[in-house]
């Protein structure tokens, strides 16, 4: 038994979509009814169609590709299928391991690796490997953009897609660390390198914060907060962090790269308005709460 997720209406018998993980009434079971994310991979029967136990759902229109097939029922990725915010979550971790294993063997070698810096912005694999990689001289820089990323990541990647978050994800990071490298250039810092994923984690909760403004988030089970304010909170940190502390001066930037948050955050927000019109999104978020991601109403699944 279960609330329909678009009119409330209970069902003794529902229908849990297996693409955003919802249950719905007869009405609005069928994914264009409810404006499910499984629509952008209409293509794909895999992402909106799976069965769960038919094996030969893999064998249909043969043009997923090749990591189509990793991620197809069955396939040795099949759990990232809709989850791709924990495979980054995973990924952060696995590269915060192998950051000591590099400054144990080659200490030389970790800013060429890990780091975007203003020494070497043309070391092209920096613009991806920085997104994923976090101080290794503290743990509550990972740990504190993992937080984020596990409760809001998934919210955001149910209501736009698994494909349209990793874009995200991944094109936000990038551009909030290049920001950040072209904000040391112009106050003239001799040497700036960025590393981290807060420019795409500034980014999701741009996006929630247009497509809902008023979503609460429970912090410790109890104290509502509006994701707005939250968000607001944020930007008025990076804002003061970019401005000179005395006219002609440096900024209080320190060891925060606020540029890159900034950026991230307005980035966010700009896609939040470009998809406004196509997603629905929930009205409220429990950090640590208990059951399912209700639209309108019961609160979600964090």
């Amino acid at each position: 038994m279960a609330n329909c997720a678009v009119c409330g209406k209970h069902v003794d018998m529902p229908y849990r979509c297996n693409r955003c993980g919802e249950n719905y009434c007869s009405e609005h079971r069928l994914p264009e009814n409810h404006s499910c994310a499984g629509l952008n991979d209409w293509n794909d029967p895999d992402g909106v169609f799976d069965s769960g136990f038919d094996d030969g759902v893999n064998e249909r229109g043969g043009s997923g590709g090749f990591l189509s097939g990793l991620t197809s029922t069955g396939g040795p990725l099949s759990y990232f299928r809709g989850n791709v915010s924990y495979l980054f979550l995973a990924i952060m971790f696995v590269v915060f391991i192998l950051e000591f294993l590099v400054i144990f063997l080659a200490p030389g070698l970790f800013r060429d690796i890990f780091v975007l810096t203003s020494e070497n912005p043309f070391y092209v694999w920096t613009w991806v490997t920085s997104v994923f990689s976090h101080s290794p001289n503290t743990f509550f820089h990972i740990i504190g953009n993992g937080i984020v990323l596990y409760f809001f990541g998934p919210v955001v990647e149910r209501r736009i897609g698994s494909k349209r978050f990793a874009a995200l994800f991944l094109a936000t990071g990038i551009i909030a660390g290049l920001a950040q490298i072209a904000f040391g250039f112009a106050i003239g810092s001799p040497i700036t390198g960025v590393l981290g994923a807060s420019g795409a984690i500034m980014a999701i909760l741009g996006v929630l914060t247009v497509l809902n403004p008023g979503l609460k988030v429970y912090l410790y089970f109890i104290l509502p907060v509006p994701i707005w304010l939250l968000t607001l909170g944020y930007a008025a940190l990076s804002v003061v962090g970019v401005l000179p502390t005395s006219v002609g001066g440096t900024t209080a930037l320190g060891n925060v790269a606020h540029m890159a948050h900034l950026s991230g955050l307005v980035l966010g927000l700009l896609y939040g308005q470009y998809v406004k019109g196509d997603v629905r999104s929930p009205s409220e978020v429990s950090l640590g709460g208990r059951g399912g991601g209700r639209r309108g109403g019961g609160r979600g699944p964090f």
